[in-house]
């Protein structure tokens, strides 16, 4: 039996070695136990060595150090760092609207609906200018880019104190050599136009929009429009007549400040500044279209009929 001891301590140790790794993953009072060969727990038990428990213990003896002194309670856990959150996606809110000035809303209008409100040249305030001061006023005018190719300025002719005005829009070629308006082919249908509604030509005042022919009888341009608007509106502040007939788109919006098309503004009165205003059409679109000649007309008797006058009869 001498002999055999130190093999079975041997081999009880090899064994042993084996339980101490398979313990290391059990639970010793978890509710599991370890299941050990009946035989192999007996030989444990008579060799004297150190039982299964017992050794793990001693193991975690080891591998744990020995808690702190009562009297030195062990330091706060420290709380996990807060995951930091993923920042929310911000929509960005639209900026307020802003409120356009009116000034600010007049730059997206045409020019002949924005309002007036510049000086007129030749007259004082409160007194009522005559049409020798503001032709005078106009002078040899470079305000604008026509006078690069007018041989005249055609200011105006007639009554300079008529009850009736007819504007145009611009001098044509005749009009631009002699000075006058309406004296071609346009001046001549105006004429038996006037002379129909019971009036002479030297009755009525006759002016236009721009005072310069534009090139080839194109229309005039917005700051043609611009540039001349003002002594036309000092002409009939001169004269100051009872009805105003706007021939054509480009009399009517001017004076009216609106855009709207003649063919829809003829033949309903308006106001300008206090004078009934007659919207029509231009007599040299009459000449182009013969068959408009029964509106225009039509038009015109209602001016008749506003100063009480008869097809045909003068004075």
């Amino acid at each position: 039996m001498v002999s055999e001891a130190p093999e079975t301590s041997q081999e009880l140790s090899e064994v042993l070695e084996d339980l101490r790794r398979h313990l290391l993953w059990q639970e010793e009072d978890g509710g599991r136990i370890l299941q050990v060969d009946a035989r192999l727990a007996a030989e444990l038990r008579g060799s004297g060595l150190p039982r299964p428990q017992a050794m793990l213990r001693a193991q975690a003896a080891k591998a744990v150090p020995a808690p702190a002194p009562a009297t030195q309670p062990p330091p706060p856990t420290p709380a996990p760092a807060a995951r930091p959150m993923a920042p929310r996606a911000m929509v960005p809110e639209p900026p307020p609207a802003r409120r356009e000035s009116p000034a600010e809303r007049l730059l997206d209008v045409p020019p002949q609906a924005r309002p007036y409100a510049g000086p007129l040249p030749g007259v004082v305030e409160g007194e009522r200018p005559t049409l020798d001061e503001i032709r005078r006023e106009l002078g040899d005018c470079r305000r604008c880019k026509l006078c690069s190719g007018r041989k005249n300025i055609v200011f105006g002719s007639g009554n300079p104190r008529a009850e009736l005005v007819f504007v145009g829009e611009g001098p044509g070629a005749d009009e631009d050599v002699q000075g006058v308006p309406f004296v071609g082919a346009a001046g001549q249908l105006l004429t038996k136009m006037i002379e129909a509604m019971g009036y002479r030509r030297d009755d009525v005042y006759i002016c236009n929009v721009v005072k310069c022919r534009p090139p080839n009888n194109r229309n005039p341009e917005p700051d043609e429009v611009t540039a001349c608007e003002p002594f036309l509106r000092a002409q009939l502040k001169a004269v100051q007549p009872k009805v105003i007939v706007a021939l054509g788109k480009f009399a009517a919006q001017t004076l009216l400040r609106d855009s709207t098309a003649i063919t829809r503004m003829r033949g309903n009165w308006r106001e300008y500044e206090g004078i009934k205003l007659m919207p029509t059409f231009h007599p040299a679109y009459l000449l182009r279209q013969p068959a408009e000649k029964k509106k225009a007309w039509e038009d015109l008797q209602q001016v008749m009929k506003f100063f009480g006058k008869q097809p045909g009869q003068r004075g």
